[in-house]
């Protein structure tokens, strides 16, 4: 299996990849939209045949607002239930952040995830270095809470982030908590690196759009 930038032919398999495995659907213009804008940003896998079987959608948020901090936001990721547990959501996050690095400049890359998704929040935290930076209450159209998630590239060590531990309480990190230290200090090459087959794979990730009550397609 490939892990590449994903090219214009790939939209509609990944729409396809998105209506399959996730609850949270996007029309083809939001795709679209991220295509035109952020080409950088959408990662796919694709296997032995050429299929997509798992993929990143990906933007940039306040690249052009005065006074606030350039910052990645991952929209959706998904992978087919076929293809879980072979690294391919880690590879295709690694991919998508380095980019968000190395080409946009953004500080950090953030995300949200359902507090029920234990399998998204474990590659979350434990195979990707983020952090809790809130707790978004009935982010989604079924009023579940979200973990509002956060990697820092280069950590200034000022940052209020949160482990999320096993019992789904937040736990300070840094000097003054018990938690874990917050992730970051990932440079282009640890991104890049092949993730282990143990790396968890989860289906719903991160999304925005129809899936919560703050944004809507087409938005950014």
């Amino acid at each position: 299996m490939q892990t590449r930038r994903a090219t214009m032919r790939d939209v509609i398999e990944m729409q396809h990849c998105n209506l399959r495995c996730l609850p949270e659907n996007y029309n083809m213009r939001y795709f679209l939209y991220h295509y035109v804008s952020w080409p950088q940003m959408l990662n796919v896998v694709e296997d032995a045949h050429g299929h997509v079987v798992g993929y990143v959608l990906a933007k940039m948020d306040d690249e052009d607002e005065p006074g606030k901090t350039p910052h990645g936001h991952i929209t959706s990721l998904a992978v087919l239930r076929t293809h879980r547990k072979l690294g391919i959501a880690a590879n295709t996050m690694k991919a998508t952040m380095r980019e968000t690095d190395a080409v946009h400049k953004g500080e950090y890359v953030s995300l949200h995830v359902r507090r029920t998704n234990e399998a998204a929040l474990h590659l979350y935290q434990e195979s990707l270095k983020f952090r809790c930076a809130e707790v978004d209450k009935g982010y989604y159209v079924d009023n579940e809470d979200a973990f509002h998630m956060k990697h820092f590239f280069r950590p200034k060590g000022d940052e209020r982030m949160h482990y999320v531990n096993a019992e789904g309480k937040l736990e300070k990190c840094g000097r003054e908590g018990t938690g874990p230290n917050i992730g970051g200090g990932m440079g282009a090459k640890t991104l890049w690196r092949t993730a282990t087959h143990d790396d968890p794979v989860a289906p719903a990730s991160a999304v925005g759009s129809k899936s919560s009550k703050r944004s809507a397609p087409g938005r950014r």
